[in-house]
């Protein structure tokens, strides 16, 4: 049965990962630690889920002409460096007893950060969104600032590099999404390596998730077609909100109610997606 959830866990959270270009690791790390991980282990674990949730969402968005390989590229290699140096942070809080802490904290800031982003970009642009030309510096910058966050927190990184790409790249959010995935592979492969040696996590467990999120960030790239751009900001804006109320519940010792907040998007995700097919649907017959 606990194989099983495993499974299941890794496809609904890879669907978003597919749909979002976060990598899946942003969520799964909360829920790994309202379950009872540790939090080096739900890292480390989230890390090798993300190389997973990927490759396979690579492959949906290749098809449907949404990456971007050269600001990819920059970003990923820029974000590969940072996991060095986020790293040794990482482990001097676990030395310290600080990390159920701080990086929880550090998730409650971002992810406010984040949500207000997304809930204005799509609330101030809709489908007008300018194609900019991406500078180089920019490109670095928040490659680094995602390779940073991806190793310290366990994320893919692309929670922060979709919405600053949507923000101040001028990246569409289908662009943004497809070309942070292909980041996201060089800075979550990167990352894991750096933890493999130094932390103990249950394998079976990994390759579980991993394998049910094969099939689910492939329909989760597919659905963006169901979306205008405007609908994909402000979704993942909530998106951003349940995770941030679930995390603030783990520190206030009351982990049901995160996981309840968080299951209650997730669902209404998928109630909304169903709808927009059926209706895409009875519009074609």
């Amino acid at each position: 049965m606990e194989y099983l959830l495993f499974l299941l866990l890794g496809g609904v959270i890879s669907v978003l990962s597919g749909f979002f270009g976060v990598g899946g690791g942003f969520i799964l790390t909360p829920v790994l630690l309202l379950i009872g991980f540790a939090p080096l282990e739900a890292i480390a674990t989230s890390l090798f889920f993300s190389i997973g949730t990927s490759l396979s969402g690579i492959g949906a968005h290749f098809r449907l002409k949404n990456i971007l390989w050269k600001e990819g590229a920059i970003l990923g290699v820029s974000g590969m460096l940072a996991t060095q140096a986020a790293k040794p942070l990482v482990l001097f809080l676990s030395e310290k007893g600080l990390d159920a802490t701080v990086i929880p904290a550090c998730y409650i800031v971002l992810l406010s950060y984040f949500a207000f982003t997304m809930f204005r970009q799509g609330k101030k642009t809709g489908e007008q969104s300018r194609e900019g030309r991406p500078s180089l510096a920019g490109m670095l910058l928040i490659g680094f600032s995602g390779g940073f966050v991806s190793a310290a927190l366990g994320v893919g990184g692309g929670f922060i590099m979709v919405p600053l790409s949507i923000a101040f790249l001028g990246l569409q959010p289908r662009k943004a999404v497809g070309t942070s995935l292909f980041a996201v592979l060089l800075i979550v492969s990167t990352g894991f390596l750096s933890y493999a040696s130094a932390v103990e996590i249950s394998y079976l467990t990994a390759i579980l998730l991993v394998a049910g999120g094969l099939v689910g960030s492939q329909a989760g790239a597919w659905l963006t077609n169901f979306y205008k751009n405007k609908d994909i900001s402000l979704l993942l804006s909530g998106l951003y909100i349940a995770t941030l109320l679930s995390v603030v519940f783990k520190l206030v010792h009351h982990n049901l109610i995160g996981i309840v907040l968080l299951s209650l998007f997730i669902t209404y995700f998928f109630f909304l997606s169903l709808s927009k097919i059926i209706r895409k649907k009875e519009a074609e017959a």
